[in-house]
């Protein structure tokens, strides 16, 4: 299995080593040269969650570990997960049902990414997130580790400005060969590939028929993995990108045109996104495979955004469907399914909750993503119903521990020099 970069002027690697560079060295994002078909769908019905994601991820991996080393990987990163579904499928109405990943995406890379390397030896974390965008839970989660590698840093600025530092560490080769640096976010395909496998849970759970997803996003990765999990053989028939006022998203595949627009704070921070990284891969995809096509449009991004060709937007439309809620359906949706099934959403849950009624077709099932768990939200959620909702129990002492942060300037050179003043390793 080789990985190429979107913009063709990086090393082919293998996987260990797209995994370990995060970015491409020319920019780009690294992605399989070819889909691995995949083989006895039939037979995932009943497996245990951790089987189902070797099996999907296996064909990915190559020659880059061993079944015992991948099975060991796995065990250990599921291990954390207390509920036995992992991702647990549960009907919100008739034909219309709701995955549940609270901890696996939107809001929870950072969090995720501390429960992974807290305490590791020859690891350091630094996670970025914007000052005051996002929750307080949220935050605490990221800022509360007393682990020694763990280094918080709030960065002056919105999700967008976190993510370009970020790349322009990752350009600066020099840094990043110095520090040895790799990325957790879904710029790092082995997140989106672990993104792959609750796709095919799902559809198993369902009886592998013809299903339709809906995902909230602001970074596309996680709809990106339903793209690769239809390209691998899995009878998705649509999928649909969810997104709040900062609908960039929805703009590009209704109009064809990319344009980056100011960042509007809302009760949806993970969705409060105009450059969407993994929409790169889409692209590259949608173009061909044409590196010079990518590289053209991502030069043009950075001077506020291009036009989608006609061939190639014509085979994004025929991947993906869109739709945009406010912030008062938003709140609306978070009261409404309160009432019918007194389940409680988080407003990333709700804005995809909210699309996805727009597009249940009778017959069909529907499979919406709730990617954070309410209690991440609670300001949100209270203005909606009124209520406060707890914070689970492994939670329970978040708000007793102290904090640990560092504030930081929307500046690479402030970023590189606290890094390597910081850094234990």
């Amino acid at each position: 299995m080789r990985y190429v970069s979107t913009r063709g002027q990086a090393p082919v690697l293998n996987f260990e080593g797209a995994m370990l560079s995060g970015l491409a060295r020319d920019g780009g994002l690294y992605l399989p040269e070819t889909t691995p078909a995949f083989g006895g769908l039939n037979e995932l019905d009943g497996l245990p969650y951790d089987e189902v994601a070797f099996r999907v991820i296996r064909p990915f991996t190559g020659d880059s570990f061993t079944d015992a080393e991948l099975r060991g990987a796995i065990d250990r990163a599921y291990a954390r997960i207390e509920h036995t579904a992992k991702a647990p499928l549960r009907q919100l109405a008739p034909g219309h049902h709701l995955l549940e990943l609270f901890g696996a995406t939107s809001g929870d890379t950072g969090s995720a990414a501390i429960e992974a390397f807290k305490g590791i030896d020859n690891v350091d974390v630094f996670i970025m997130f914007p000052h005051g965008r996002v929750s307080e839970v949220q935050r605490r989660q990221m800022t509360t580790p007393d682990a020694a590698n763990i280094h918080a840093l709030a960065v002056t600025g919105h999700f967008d400005d976190c993510q370009a530092r970020l790349k322009d560490l990752f350009n600066d080769h020099a840094f990043r060969d110095h520090v040895g640096l790799a990325g957790v976010n879904s710029i790092n395909w082995a997140r989106v590939v672990a993104q792959i496998v609750y796709y095919f849970t799902a559809c198993a759970s369902l009886g592998m028929r013809d299903t339709d997803f809906t995902v909230p996003t602001g970074n596309f990765g996680d709809i990106f993995a339903g793209s690769i999990a239809r390209a691998m053989g899995l009878p998705i028939r649509r999928l649909i990108v969810a997104t709040n006022q900062n609908d960039i998203l929805h703009r590009a595949l209704t109009t064809g045109e990319y344009r980056v627009g100011t960042v509007e704070p809302s009760i949806s921070p993970s969705m409060d996104i105009q450059v969407s990284s993994n929409f790169e891969r889409a692209l590259y995809l949608a173009y061909g495979g044409d590196t010079a096509a990518v590289s053209q449009l991502m030069d043009e991004l950075r001077q506020g955004g291009f036009t989608i060709s006609q061939g190639a937007l014509q085979a994004l439309r025929e991947q993906y469907l869109s739709g945009r809620v406010s912030e008062d359906e938003t709140l609306a949706m978070i009261r409404t399914i309160r009432a019918e099934t007194g389940e409680i959403l988080c407003p990333h849950s709700a804005v995809g909750v909210a699309v996805a009624r727009q597009h249940i077709e009778p017959g069909v099932p529907m499979v919406t993503l709730a990617t954070a768990h309410p209690a991440k939200f609670p300001d949100a959620v209270e203005a909606a119903i009124g209520v406060r909702p707890p914070l689970p129990p492994h939670m329970a002492t978040l708000f007793d521990l102290p904090e640990r942060v560092t504030r930081v300037e929307n500046d690479a050179q402030a970023l590189k020099s606290l890094i390597l003043d910081r850094r234990t390793q």
